[in-house]
């Protein structure tokens, strides 16, 4: 059977996300000019040039892809073997969403808050966190958002469905657990 991340399949991946940065940062150059993003959408705030893109956005996903690859190979992960499936699912799944909060930010819509809302909430049941999740958000929002801004806020979120899932969501199961363990000795 073929390996899902090949070393090839790495550096092809990495290539194409490679080229589609420098397309998007040399048709902003020749049509208006590289584009500034401001946190937050507020020019008193930091901003950050499309320009980083073109370094970051490969980076990252080289780093991120030899991480699922270990991820994925290692056979004495404590949370059992991962499906290679079921990577590429989340993947392909915060890919989608990334792209769909871009499109609804684009257009002036208040989705894009409710949907991170719902984002916070859905992290409760579902290990959010993965580090496939965070690649596809990012790759998803850089074209609208560049690359420096989807980064950190995909680590902030990465970092509070890391905590909804691993300490609030254990906390209330072992908190049911006792409860009901409680019950049933009486």
């Amino acid at each position: 059977m073929t390996e899902l991340l090949s070393l090839q399949r790495r550096i092809i991946f990495t290539v194409i996300v490679t080229l589609l940065s420098w397309a998007h940062v040399a048709w902003d150059y020749f049509h208006g000019g590289v584009p500034t993003h401001y946190l937050l959408h507020s020019a008193d705030l930091p901003g950050f040039s499309n320009w980083w893109g073109v370094v970051l956005i490969p980076v990252l996903t080289w780093f991120l892809l030899v991480r699922i690859n270990r991820k994925i190979n290692d056979k004495s992960d404590t949370e059992g073997p991962q499906n290679t499936s079921y990577v590429v699912y989340r993947f392909l799944s915060a890919l989608v969403f990334g792209i769909l909060v871009s499109f609804f930010f684009a257009i002036g819509s208040d989705l894009p808050g409710y949907m991170m809302m719902g984002l916070i909430g859905l992290s409760f049941f579902v290990p959010l966190y993965k580090i496939e999740h965070f690649l596809g958000f990012v790759l998803g929002m850089a074209y609208t958002f560049g690359s420096v801004l989807p980064i950190i806020f995909g680590t902030i979120f990465l970092l509070l469905f890391l905590l909804t899932y691993k300490v609030l969501r254990a906390s209330v199961v072992y908190l049911m657990a006792k409860i009901s363990s409680g019950n049933s000795g009486s």
